[in-house]
């Protein structure tokens, strides 16, 4: 019997398919302890894992998507985005997502997010990020990052 998506997965496969992209969603029987292990599994370098990071621009929350092989330089990405970034609290983060911290996907938060996609993630032909749910993934591209989530490319480090 196939297993059903976790009904976070299911609404970010719905949005997926609702922008333009296939829609598939790829679940794993256990969440995956660490970004080394999800790389692993997946068969890709750390780098081409996005990461869905809130944060706060000023006092607005805005969506980073973020190359899982470095950290985001807050002075210097805010400097670029005009203001002052800051981490977001944690309940802020699952009040704008709507998804669990550690498996906040791109897309299909209750909010309308600005979102910002790394530079870095380009160089990878293939990127794969979290679907809402801490078992569950979606392959994509730095473009269609871009596409999907109406973002901007901006350096991140």
């Amino acid at each position: 019997m196939p297993r059903l998506l976790h009904p976070n997965a299911a609404h970010v496969a719905d949005i997926l398919i609702s922008r333009g992209h296939h829609g598939v969603v790829v679940t794993s029987p256990e969440p995956t302890a660490s970004a080394d292990a999800v790389a692993e599994s997946l068969g890709v370098a750390v780098g081409a894992l996005v990461e869905s990071q809130v944060f706060l621009l000023d006092d607005d929350p805005v969506l980073l998507l973020v190359s899982a092989a470095h950290h985001v330089n807050l002075d210097a990405t805010g400097k670029r985005l005009d203001g002052t970034l800051t981490e977001a609290p944690l309940d802020l983060i699952a009040h704008c997502t709507g998804q669990p911290i550690d498996s906040v996907a791109p897309v299909g938060h209750p909010t309308n997010l600005p979102t910002f996609v790394d530079v870095a993630l380009a160089q990878f032909p293939e990127l794969w990020a979290a679907a809402g749910h801490p078992n569950a993934r979606f392959r994509t591209t730095s473009a269609e990052l871009l596409r999907i989530t109406a973002g901007l490319a901006v350096d991140v480090t």
